[in-house]
């Protein structure tokens, strides 16, 4: 990875945020997102070579709305700064952000000038705002470069300095040519030539592992997801037999995958591989929970317990390994950004336990960046292509508390809706896909009899990043079949829904 080209993202609250991630990194070039609050001296000690403020919530005339360090203006490379990022800039540099007598939102039409920033992009132009500010008075040296027609400052910048603002949201598919400005600003104005590919991580991280870890243990959490499976032979790359890797077999996993996942490692790598049956414990743990968060928490902690345990069996482990990727980060909550759900695998060790340190060779990568890195180890396609499964694994796809009964059901529905879904071919297309068992029951009619039995819900997603996505538009007769069969073949269910809800408002997962 060359580091010489590494993109600072100032992280100011707003829902797009990680979007401007995604879309960057889609140019090849390295980025990470780092809170507002990140000290100077922290950044300077990073040298990014471009920063950009995100769009944020905030007012920034109010008492106590986020600022940064002034001096980020100062040191020479570009800045962008995307809605309220852009405010902060016209407002810390001198010029003056007022409340909007006339609010935008949504696609608003806008006019473009001439400007590196626009190369190759159509003037007249749809483009996203959400503000409800806007800057009525540039700082000195700043021009304009676009306009809306409740805007007259919608974009801006000072080009012997190299900084830019832009009030509309360019990240989002929905401004018309965002990613010809992000391709603008990084290539034309940051002059970078896109050194950010898979081969770089994967060959950076290797050696950066090996220089960590040396001769000492480490003890990977393998759940046989595609985000732990890639971080399980990435580490094996890295380290080889100092690597052992534990699969937990919880009780929560998918119809067969126990079978499945030690087949894969025992006979494609020579991995010490170490299954651990403990259903029991994490079932008699889980016994009349029915809070989301509490049953992740207590999943998590009994993960960490287990490992523990196993750790001593090895002799001296220094180091837990994780697949944990960045949407995890994200949604467990970055700087001051709202939880949205704890992941088990992220946010340090607990209390009292035996590691010296968690490791995430994952940890900055999106689940389509996780997958190349797959295809770089020299991964079986249909390993990197495995479904997305969450480490708590069937226990946030069981609504109200989680008992053997719903479990067996949910499996069976599952595995119904997984296979027709490869049957028809649509099993690349769709990005997700899994059968949620609810905590309701209805009344049908079964064989003339009035029956009383579950609901099983169906979500399938399309995405590219897990950060955002829409819901699948399967054919109904696909839907139809996968219905049909589960009604016929799985006892004690009587009614099917389909989830047709994007994300956001929703999550992909139901807990």
């Amino acid at each position: 990875m060359d580091t010489k080209e590494f993109v600072l993202i100032l992280d100011f609250g707003g829902q797009y945020n990680q979007l401007i991630a995604r879309r960057v990194r889609e140019e090849n070039v390295y980025c990470e997102v780092h809170p507002y609050t990140t000290p100077f001296e922290k950044i300077k000690e990073m040298s990014p070579s471009a920063v950009i403020f995100t769009g944020g919530p905030n007012s920034v005339y109010d008492e106590g709305s986020p600022k940064c360090d002034v001096r980020i203006f100062e040191m020479g490379v570009p800045v962008l700064g995307i809605c309220y990022g852009a405010q902060l800039m016209a407002y810390m540099l001198g010029g003056k952000v007022e409340n909007a007598a006339n609010r935008e939102y949504g696609k608003i039409e806008i006019d473009y000038k001439d400007s590196p920033f626009y190369k190759d992009v159509t003037k007249h132009n749809i483009c996203w705002m959400s503000h409800n500010d806007y800057i009525s008075k540039l700082p000195e040296g700043f021009t304009v470069t676009g306009t809306t027609n409740n805007c007259p400052s919608a974009s801006f910048e000072n080009a012997g300095k190299a900084l830019y603002g832009i009030q509309f949201h360019l990240e989002v598919n929905h401004t018309n040519e965002g990613s010809k400005m992000i391709h603008n600003f990084l290539y034309e104005i940051c002059k970078f030539k896109g050194n950010w590919n898979m081969a770089n991580f994967v060959e950076s991280q290797i050696n950066y592992l090996k220089e960590k870890i040396g001769d000492r243990k480490a003890l990977c959490a393998l759940s046989g997801g595609v985000d732990s499976s890639v971080c399980a032979v990435l580490m094996h790359k890295a380290i080889g037999k100092n690597l052992t890797c534990i699969f937990v077999d919880h009780g929560l996993l998918r119809k067969g995958e126990a079978e499945s996942v030690e087949k894969m490692f025992t006979e494609q790598y020579d991995i010490n591989f170490v299954k651990v049956d403990v259903k029991d414990q994490f079932l008699s743990k889980l016994k009349g929970v029915t809070e989301p968060e509490k049953k992740r928490k207590i999943i998590g902690e009994e993960f960490i317990r287990v490992f523990e345990k196993e750790a001593k069996k090895i002799g001296t482990v220094d180091y837990l390994v994780q697949g944990t990727i960045y949407p995890d980060v994200i949604e467990s909550g970055l700087g001051d950004a709202a939880v949205i759900k704890s992941h088990h695998n992220v946010g340090g060790l607990p209390d009292h336990v035996d590691f010296k340190e968690i490791i995430e060779p994952l940890r900055l990568l999106f689940k389509d960046e996780v997958r190349r890195a797959g295809i770089e180890l020299g991964m079986p396609e249909d390993m990197v292509w495995r479904q997305p499964f969450p480490g708590p694994g069937l226990g946030i796809r069981v609504i109200g508390e989680v008992t053997e009964d719903k479990l067996d059901i949910l499996r069976d529905a599952d595995a119904i809706f997984r296979e027709e879904i490869k049957n028809a071919a649509l099993d690349r297309s769709i990005n997700q896909y899994f059968a949620v068992i609810t905590d309701m029951k209805s009344v049908g009619v079964m064989g003339d009899m009035r029956t009383y039995e579950y609901t099983i819900a169906l979500r399938a997603v399309t995405t590219t990043d897990f950060m955002t996505a829409d819901w699948a538009k399967i054919p109904y007769e696909v839907l139809d079949k996968v219905a049909n069969r589960i009604i016929n073949e799985v006892a004690h269910v009587n009614r099917i829904c389909y989830d047709i809800t994007s994300k956001p408002p929703a999550t992909i997962e139901w807990e």
